[in-house]
């Protein structure tokens, strides 16, 4: 035999959501179900052996809750209606060595953009090389933190970069380290993805160093960027709709402005310590 039930959301917090449901004998009954789905209500066929929901948020507040089946009135479902909560919490940041922008579970991006402003002329970027310190952190047994108990390495690094200006823009660069001493790797490279383009760095004299980048931008009557609604923290995300990471074999239309703005991001990983110092442009004058 077999139960309806119905499933509506009466109390979560701001980031909660979207949400997997499963029963107490281990059936799922929904996979990433939105939250206003949940508002609004849901209803599902259960055994009748069922006496409990589970209901487990998989977005950057992960939370599980099981709730015992109740009979309740068709007017009381009705009536039921949905409180937004802010339920505040102490937090201990910095506490694992080992790790760095993992925040409640979750890795957020490190983002750093260094603006250029050129003089008279218009110049034509050449190549990026950034001065970056990249550390990583070895497990310390005992438990004392030392600033010992690290090393710089040379393939760790930020793994997006972004170069635009006013009116151009090179589009998500995916940036990996180059292949060593292997020639047949290092040809498939850039690689042309739907929705960025995989380059290769290197580090050279402490500089991590890459190039291969051309504007994409389809219609510069477009914005270049969009404001997101995730995060406050970010400030802006790039319009994808507005770029072509085809090859573009003669279409090539380098970075020329009288400024630039290089915006690096490192949002894969958070064993990675980045010290950020300064960093180069090399351009040459545009004459026209």
């Amino acid at each position: 035999m077999s139960k309806a039930i119905v499933i509506k959301l009466t109390r979560a917090g701001v980031r909660t959501g979207p949400f997997n449901i499963s029963d107490s004998l281990g059936n799922v009954l929904g996979e990433n179900v939105p939250k206003q789905t949940l508002i609004d209500g849901i209803t599902y066929i259960v055994d009748d052996a069922v006496s409990a929901i589970t209901i487990a948020s998989t977005g950057k507040c992960n939370k599980v809750v099981t709730f015992p089946i109740a009979t309740v009135s068709p007017s009381q479902i009705a009536n039921s209606t949905f409180t937004q909560t802010k339920t505040s919490c102490i937090w201990r940041h910095l506490t694992n060595t080992l790790i760095y922008n993992t925040f409640y579970e979750n890795i957020e991006p490190y983002i750093i953009e260094y603006p250029f402003a050129y003089q008279f002329q218009d110049e034509i970027l050449q190549n990026i090389k950034d001065y970056t310190k990249a550390y990583k952190y070895l497990p310390i047994p005992d438990g004392v933190f030392n600033d010992n108990a690290r090393i710089e390495t040379d393939d760790l690094w930020f793994n997006k970069a972004i170069l635009y200006n006013g009116q151009q823009c090179s589009g998500l660069l995916e940036l990996v380290p180059k292949p060593k001493n292997n020639l047949k790797e290092y040809g498939k490279y850039p690689i042309y993805n739907t929705d960025s383009k995989t380059i290769t760095f290197t580090k050279s004299d402490n500089f991590y160093q890459y190039n291969t980048f051309w504007s994409l931008v389809k219609n510069k009557s477009i914005p270049l960027f969009n404001t997101g609604c995730q995060s406050l923290s970010i400030d802006k995300e790039l319009n994808q709709a507005n770029m072509d990471y085809g090859k573009r074999s003669f279409k090539k239309e380098p970075l020329r402005a009288k400024e630039l703005k290089v915006r690096h991001i490192l949002d894969n990983r958070s064993d990675a310590h980045l010290t950020s110092q300064f960093i180069i442009a090399p351009a040459q004058i545009s004459y026209k």
